[in-house]
């Protein structure tokens, strides 16, 4: 007996529909894809002649489709636009009531309707050609009136939607996504699109700082710098380490090179060590030939020698070897770059 719509299904029913539900779920799966996997093996030259057209695209790529097909444009419309393609979603009832002013000649439609016969895609077709805009239609009819008046048509087609009553569109709104992920793919692969260009359109993501953000954007400056020259005396040192903060101090020769470091885990060791503070030099408890970084180096690569060498700081130079900055483990994680 079928329950009323949208009223919880009682606790102690729940064991009894556990396992012809998974066996659905696994079905659902299956049949999805194996959808695409048939879409795959009909792809034909029409799709080359997509990627073609969308290469040689002087404008955006705007997509379209109303209610489901809608939902996977602006997702088709996003990949595009994040790897290396201008393109933004466009709803084609708002497009008759003045968004085709967002549409221009040089501009590329992908238009998205399973029916291949939606009145709201349908209805702006004409003014699209009348502007010199160029259709691409994903549809499931091949016969259907927006494939033949596309310039190019992709089938997605298939043989069942994945919904037990054959009504919800589920195999096709996968499909339709799909071809739309294969056409940005095959065009970021044709631009030799790189990690580096994906990271520009994602700053905020964890790749993005990742591969942007430089030791020199991180890097203590200045007065921010602790440095002694070799001359100084450990006790001198101690106050520069505890002025700056940083649990370091770096030993610079006359030019402002770095040619030794003296950070905490050295202080522990000079006490070890009965070393009088007041009356040691610094450069003789230093550790020689710090280890340094480049400012024009990747954040990353300081996360990736502080690893390797079990260290929390490095000193920063330029390209004459000169100090310029200094950097810690805590700098890199209120980046986010860890």
């Amino acid at each position: 007996m079928s329950l009323p719509f949208n009223q919880p299904i009682p606790a102690a029913n729940i064991g009894a529909i556990k396992q012809p539900t998974l066996a659905l779920a696994r079905d659902i799966l299956l049949l999805e894809a194996s959808e695409i996997d048939a879409l795959a093996k009909r792809l034909d030259d029409n799709f080359t002649m997509a990627v073609s057209l969308i290469l040689q695209c002087q404008g955006r790529v705007v997509v379209s489709g109303m209610g489901k097909s809608g939902h996977i444009g602006g997702k088709i419309a996003s990949t595009f636009a994040s790897t290396g393609t201008p393109a933004f979603f466009m709803h084609p009832a708002e497009a008759s009531h003045g968004d085709l002013g967002m549409i221009t000649t040089g501009d590329i439609v992908i238009a998205l309707s399973n029916s291949g016969e939606s009145d709201e895609i349908l209805a702006i077709v004409p003014p699209l050609k009348r502007l010199g805009a160029k259709i691409i239609a994903i549809t499931g009819k091949n016969s259907s009136s927006l494939a033949k008046a596309a310039d190019i048509h992709l089938s997605a087609s298939v043989s069942k939607e994945a919904c037990p009553l054959g009504l919800a569109p589920t195999s096709s709104t996968t499909v339709a996504l799909a071809l739309g992920d294969a056409l940005a793919l095959c065009v970021l692969d044709q631009r030799d699109f790189t990690a580096e260009d994906f990271a520009r359109s994602h700053p905020g993501g964890s790749l993005g700082r990742r591969l942007l953000i430089h030791v020199a954007d991180l890097m203590r400056t200045g007065d921010n710098i602790p440095q002694v020259l070799a001359k100084a005396s450990l006790s001198d040192g101690l106050l520069e380490m505890s002025r700056k903060g940083l649990g370091l101090t770096a030993v610079v020769d006359a030019s402002n090179k770095p040619i030794g470091i003296f950070t905490d885990g050295d202080l522990r060791r000079t006490f070890e060590q009965n070393i009088t503070v007041a009356t040691a030099n610094i450069a003789s408890v230093m550790h020689d030939n710090p280890l340094t970084i480049h400012q024009d180096q990747l954040a990353i690569v300081a996360v990736e020698l502080m690893e390797k060498y079990k260290i929390n700081a490095l000193l920063v130079t330029n390209d004459a070897g000169i100090l310029v900055g200094a950097l810690n483990m805590h700098d890199l994680l209120l980046a986010k770059v860890v």
